[in-house]
């Protein structure tokens, strides 16, 4: 896998030199206290004042490194961390970490937004392959996996996302749930965990088994969810709207309960490996199934399917000069049908493949180095009523190559992406004749990282992208009910072309750590889904018109974390997380903002650990965002301005050791004082608040 070593987010605390799992570790403390680690806590993060962040691989550069030898941002969810974060989607599980936000559909559809970019202009992988799903054409698309299995979530944000495509252009989200094991297994360890959330009235859990012997391994996972509709605090109508747009006489406001918001969802997998020093190689079929309201129309649900097939090997210390090599491809069959009741209407159908292949060579003089291809096909289609697309074919064909140079104190890392891109439409009546456009685009990254003073590493790094239209940028030109919208794409798009600056500074050891992180990224023919005042009819209604266009683009803005260790003397600590982030984003043609762009975020924990208890008051705060897009009518979720809001969150894990037993039990209190709070990511924001008050949590039982 590629690796990198990565600074904590707010909240996110890194682990002591003893965690399991980190190479040269020792026993843990839970384990000379009898504990017994279960998978997803191999490299959990968990610190105490005075200590050293840590090493914690992930899969998102090519070569391993500690914290203060890289020139990228980055974060990661592990262990109890990421347990306690974890939600019914990926973008609520990742909405509070820095510089990440949320699209907000609902409680069903959420992907995230990293820097203030969404949709295909980030990449969401599995195991470092795309999802291969239909989540990136419109909010309302649910991300094809559920957290709850989840081991890892990498964020990678800045220059280090130049591996990964050029689509990753705003960063990229990994998951990792291990289902093929690529390092021996020995015994075999079962998690179950059950999961309850009142304000959705959540029923549900997941279980992973998984082991091996003499080398061979294996891996078996799956989910079941069943919520009702969501518990708001109030209208589900902002103020804003219900002045602006007052339902007819005689209706009434929803209140209390968000309609048609209600889901049900399945997944599973099962993995096979084969592992040992030098060479693994396996393959798992996976499922995921949900059927879930899509909130802006009262009888609209989604019917969601998919089915996938993974495989993955590797040679470490095998071929000469070459330290490892590593391959994944994965097959996707992919289809939703939106039904109107019970009679179904548009049906999305995406079925493909990624691959990918990356080597990290032997040292060449003063460099270490890796260089890889990828290849993404697929084919796309939505057919019925309400399709906004044609049918297309998209190939993407890549390679990649890294390098970095130490000189003392200094690192230098390089970084170099080419690609070819083609995509085709078929002739359609309602799109008109065939079309093909074609694209060769390039890609480069140069770093530095520093450290005047121990402990006190700086980073500096730039980063050139192009990023072809993809095809629903190029041929959209339909209806999309689910966001009240009328999209139109552009088969004349050029390519964007972006620069892109990230500057850090970190402390890495004492009793306070953190990071501070500033970015500009300046777009030349940025790609935007940008509203008119236009409207076009539909079925009765009256849907406003979005154009896919180029803009002249900048983005700005910075991200921060700290952990003040406030008190520790065992068995007692006390430690105080802060954190804050901003995007600031500006059409140059205009001088407006640009659309779903969120707002100014601070966040603070104050955590307190005593033995097997730890207790976390988390208080999150948003400003309002007035700075819009213009173009839109004064209903429009672009022409509506978001108030500020604060939530108060409280978070209790508590563990115990029976025999081969350990029990984990989570309590989570979220919005306790049940403010209104709406995004301004969200297409939904003024008919769709966040959760109201309500009390979630698990029981994870490992043997």
């Amino acid at each position: 896998m590629l690796g990198l070593v990565l600074s904590s987010g707010i909240g996110v605390a890194a682990p002591p030199d003893d965690v399991p799992g980190d190479p040269g570790g020792q026993t843990s403390p839970s384990e000379q206290a009898g504990d017994r680690p279960t998978p997803s806590d191999q490299g959990e993060a968990k610190t105490s004042a005075g200590s050293r962040y840590d090493e914690v691989t992930v899969t998102a550069t090519p070569l391993p490194r500690s914290l203060s030898e890289l020139a990228t941002p980055a974060e990661v969810l592990t262990g109890e961390e990421l347990r306690s974060r974890q939600q019914q989607t990926l973008g609520q599980t990742l909405a509070n970490e820095p510089g990440v936000s949320s699209t907000d559909y609902g409680p069903n559809a959420s992907r995230p937004i990293i820097r203030g970019q969404g949709g295909e202009h980030i990449r969401i992988l599995n195991n470092g392959i795309g999802m291969l799903d239909a989540s990136g054409t419109s909010v309302d698309h649910a991300v094809s996996l559920d957290p709850l299995t989840l081991k890892r979530i990498d964020i990678v944000r800045g220059p280090a996302t130049l591996l990964y495509g050029p689509t990753a252009v705003g960063g990229v989200v990994n998951t990792i749930d291990n289902r093929i094991p690529d390092e021996p297994l020995k015994g075999i360890t079962t998690v179950l965990e059950p999961r309850w959330n009142s304000a959705t009235s959540e029923w549900g859990g997941g279980g992973v088994m998984e082991g091996g012997w003499n080398g061979l391994n294996f891996h078996l996972d799956g989910v079941g969810r069943d919520t009702k509709d969501l518990a708001i605090p109030g209208f589900a109508r902002s103020a804003a709207l219900r002045a602006i747009d007052p339902l007819p006489a005689g209706e009434r406001e929803p209140k209390d309960r968000l309609p048609n918001s209600s889901a049900a969802a399945q997944s599973g997998a099962l993995g096979l490996s084969y592992a040992d020093e030098h060479v693994y190689f396996g393959a798992a079929p996976s499922w995921y199934h949900s059927n879930y309201g899509t909130v802006a129309e009262p009888d609209v649900s989604i019917d969601l399917g998919q089915k996938r097939l993974d495989m993955a090997g590797g040679l470490i210390g095998v071929i000469p000069h070459i330290s490892s090599l590593r391959s994944k491809l994965a097959f996707s069959d992919y289809e939703h049908t939106e039904f109107e009741g019970t009679e179904p209407g548009t049906v999305f159908k995406n079925r493909g493949w990624d691959g990918r292949i990356d080597a990290i060579h032997e040292p060449l003089g003063p460099f270490e180095g890796a260089f890889g291809v990828e290849s993404v096909g697929f084919d796309f289609s939505a057919l019925g009523e309400e399709a906004f697309l044609p049918k297309t074919t998209s190939h993407l064909t890549s390679g990649f190559v890294f390098e970095e140079a130490v000189r003392g104190p200094w690192r230098f890392p390089l970084g170099a992406r080419f690609d070819v891109v083609s995509v085709d439409a078929k002739a359609n009546p309602k799109f008109g004749p065939a079309d093909s456009r074609s694209f060769l685009t390039g890609s480069g990254s140069a770093g530095v990282v520093y450290e005047p003073v121990q402990n006190w590493p700086l980073g500096f790094s730039v980063k050139y992208t192009q990023r072809p239209p993809n095809y629903q940028e190029l041929y959209a030109n339909g209806p999309h009910l689910a966001t009240a919208a009328f999209e139109r794409g552009d088969r004349n798009l050029d390519v964007e072309r972006s620069i892109g600056l990230d500057l850090s500074a970190r402390k890495t050891a004492g009793r306070v750590t953190g990071f501070v992180t500033l970015f500009y990224n300046r777009f030349d023919g940025y790609i935007t889904l940008e509203p008119t005042a236009n409207t076009f009819p539909f079925n009765g209604e009256q849907l406003q018109i979005y154009d896919y266009r180029n803009v002249p683009a900048d983005f700005a803005g910075g991200e921060t974390g700290t952990t003040i260790g406030l008190f520790d003397r065992a068995p007692h600590r006390l430690d105080l997380e802060l954190g804050a982030d901003y995007v600031y984003t500006r059409d140059r043609d205009t001088g407006s903002g640009l659309p779903f762009i969120p707002p100014f975020r601070f966040r603070s924990s104050l955590v307190y650990a005593w033995q097997r208890l730890e207790a976390s008051l988390e208080l999150v705060h948003a400003a309002g965002q007035h700075r819009l897009a213009p173009g839109g009518p004064p209903t429009s979720p672009t022409s509506i301005s978001t108030d500020p809001y604060t939530l108060l969150n409280l978070i209790l894990t508590y563990n115990v050791a029976t025999g081969p037993v350990r029990w984990d039990l989570l309590v989570r209190g979220n919005n306790l004082t049940n403010a209104e709070a709406r995004e301004a990511t969200s297409f939904l924001k003024d008919i769709a608040p966040l959760p109201g008050v309500g009390i979630s949590g698990g029981l994870r039982v490992t043997f």
